[in-house]
């Protein structure tokens, strides 16, 4: 039996990525995401809004990259990952939950929403891949893989 463990979320960062390293000194970037959707109160008529907070995890060194000098807070991103959950303690040695959105080394997707991340009305996207220019980054990631120098 086939399965597939997929989101996709178009929102809003709550705040700047925060970058962090691990023991080996690979760095991950840890994001929230905001996503919301408003409507009409059919009694009152009174517009109302519900917003969702997201927790994502960016493992691809190429994303934690552009996160860090192209991301800040209320920028919209669309994100591509797997939902994951992991279990920690804390310091009362309690069993803790949380589920995240990740988008790991090899997997994953990222594309950049706002007009202002771009000089043309196109997205800036962001895919398994180090971008050091803007200019770059406008190269869909189809594009890029296709002027990559064969290894052999």
């Amino acid at each position: 039996m086939a399965s597939l463990n997929k989101v996709m979320l178009l929102g809003n960062l709550g705040k700047d990525p925060e970058i962090k390293k691990t023991q080996n000194g690979n760095e991950f970037a840890n994001l929230t995401l905001a996503t919301s959707e408003s409507w009409k109160d059919k009694q009152s008529g009174e517009k109302k809004e519900k917003t969702e907070w997201h927790r994502i995890v960016v493992w691809n060194e190429g994303l934690v990259k552009v996160l860090k000098q192209y991301c800040h807070k209320g920028d919209k991103l669309y994100v591509e990952g797997q939902l994951k959950t992991r279990k920690w303690q804390d310091q009362n040695n309690q069993d803790k939950y949380t589920t995240e959105v990740v988008l790991g080394t090899f997997t994953g997707n990222l594309v950049m929403c706002n007009p202002k991340a771009s000089n043309s009305n196109n997205d800036i996207r962001v895919n398994d891949i180090d971008y050091p220019t803007k200019a770059e980054a406008r190269l869909t990631r189809a594009e890029k893989e296709l002027d990559d120098d064969i290894p052999f």
